[in-house]
């Protein structure tokens, strides 16, 4: 193979890995070890994601599953949501009894309320000729925040990074089954009605949002010393680079605060950074953002 052949694979292979978009589909399942007296705070609810935007809904005082898209709602039949009604009921009852064998394990009281979470759901690429090939799956547990137990995609069985979780994981594992079951759903069932709902919602969500970009500073409680501040918002998809710079030069992350990524009421999500810095330089600071909606990067000053 001569050296323009060589050379025409590779750009080949660059033009085509640039011809494929990324979509992610996971249900997110939370329950509470008892209820609370706060509006909007159930004690189980129930919500499916793709691409991070909310498409259906249960909790457990309506106790129904309902689409929180528009195009969700009239490309599933009522039988879709009956069955998905009946399945989050069920789920609800087994974190029930889940959460309470859970402290047992971990010798917690009744008193205080506790949380058990199940995450679980792909990421896969559709291509330029409509193919949709599985990327990776997500199957796992946490219990007050932190990781219980999840599921090796690759080995077919469950990594239990606390002691209290390796009696699940034996039991489960003892049960292959079960184990190729969700290898089999995170690969195809998942990939398969990932690959439904983009054809279902494609119109709404190739809608894409750039984000606004606000750079303002405030005195520091520090003499002398002002607090920086950056913030991107009303963008979608969530994937954005926001830097503050000195001199051009991005600041490294430990010198720098950083709300994370969070979502707007309206769908879309917002990333505000700050940094505190001597008065006097306050000119020597821009604010860099990049999003896939931009042209170009924006960049902000706070000036003189």
């Amino acid at each position: 193979m001569n050296f323009m052949v060589i050379s025409a694979v590779l750009l080949l292979g660059a033009v085509l890995q640039t011809e494929s978009e990324r979509h992610s589909l996971y249900y997110i399942y939370t329950a509470l070890s008892k209820p609370v007296s706060v509006p909007g705070i159930h004690e189980f609810i129930a919500m499916g994601l793709l691409d991070d935007r909310e498409i259906d809904y249960y909790n457990s005082q309506d106790k129904v599953k309902i689409p929180r898209q528009h195009w969700m709602r009239e490309s599933l039949t009522a039988d879709y949501w009956e069955k998905g009604t009946q399945s989050r009921k069920s789920k609800e009852q087994w974190f029930k009894v889940n959460v309470n064998i859970l402290m047992d394990r971990m010798r917690h009281n009744q008193s205080d309320i506790h949380v058990l979470q199940w995450r679980h759901g792909c990421e896969a690429e559709r291509h330029s000729d409509g193919s949709v090939r599985f990327v990776s799956g997500d199957d796992q547990y946490s219990y007050d925040g932190r990781d219980f137990l999840s599921f090796d995609d690759a080995t077919m069985q469950w990594v239990a990074p606390v002691d209290q979780a390796v009696p699940t994981k034996r039991k489960w594992d003892d049960v292959p089954i079960l184990n190729q079951y969700t290898k089999g759903y995170l690969e195809k069932e998942c990939v398969d009605w990932l690959s439904k709902f983009m054809t279902y919602g494609e119109e709404e969500l190739k809608k894409h949002s750039p984000p606004d970009v606000f750079a303002f500073a405030r005195r520091a409680t520090t003499p002398n010393k002002l607090t920086l501040t950056c913030m991107a918002t009303g963008l979608y998809p969530k994937d954005v680079t926001l830097s503050i710079r000195k001199n051009r030069i991005t600041l490294h992350d430990d010198k720098v605060n950083s709300t994370g990524v969070r979502p707007n009421s309206d769908g879309t999500y917002q990333l505000r950074r700050s940094v505190e810095i001597p008065e006097s330089e306050k000119a020597d600071y821009d604010c860099w953002v990049n999003h896939r909606t931009l042209k170009e990067p924006t960049i902000s000053v706070w000036g003189n």
